[in-house]
């Protein structure tokens, strides 16, 4: 193949190329601003300061959109670096997509939630599987690993594995399923305070 053909081919190749090298970490909150990431419904309710991502307020979703928007997943391994309140409620979706407001439709939740009133607790898939007790304390902060792998989904948090969960036809409900998609981290209610220090993922 000629010089010419090549340099012709490479813009295609570029495009074509995956966003995330398979293996390699990829940060997607960089501790300073919400760049790469946009918020729906209540953007009031995702602030940053001191390195950290504070949730607290009405209904909201932080999706990560990437720098050209287009923010796409399939098998990865995502790890936040976390810490609730007491009472708080939040969840990181996975295999979503954006939506305006109300609660995603698209993809699984992963709930965060140590004593908030909801009994389905932090690890759990929610309405899916259910995790209860919670495997972590408020206001001490944690490790939640979320791994996707063809229909396979883990969760852990710390060195505990809290989910190990093979999908199934049946169990699909509507666009709760697995596909490829981005994730979202979700802002509940007032009354729940969540700090969000790291946000990571790479590409299995």
């Amino acid at each position: 193949m000629t010089r010419r053909i090549l340099l012709a081919l490479l813009p295609a190749a570029l495009l074509a190329a995956p966003a995330f090298a398979e293996g390699e970490w990829t940060v997607l909150f960089d501790g300073k601003s919400l760049d790469g990431w946009k918020a729906a419904e209540n953007p009031a309710a995702f602030t940053v300061a001191d390195g950290v991502l504070k949730v607290n307020g009405n209904r909201g979703h932080l999706f990560y959109m990437g720098k050209d928007g287009n923010a796409s997943f399939k098998d990865f391994e995502l790890q936040l670096e976390l810490k609730t309140s007491p009472s708080a409620n939040s969840g990181v979706f996975i295999h979503t997509g954006w939506q305006e407001s109300g609660w995603p439709a698209k993809g699984y939740e992963c709930q965060v939630n140590s004593t908030h009133g909801d009994t389905i607790k932090t690890g759990s898939l929610y309405n899916v599987v259910k995790v209860n007790p919670a495997p972590h304390a408020d206001d001490v902060w944690f490790t939640y690993t979320i791994t996707v792998k063809g229909n396979h989904i883990t969760t852990k948090v710390n060195d505990t594995v809290t989910v190990d969960y093979t999908e199934k036809a049946e169990d699909i409900k509507g666009d709760r399923k697995l596909s490829s998609g981005t994730f979202a981290i979700q802002a509940h209610d007032p009354k729940s305070v969540v700090q969000y220090r790291s946000v990571k993922a790479r590409a299995l």
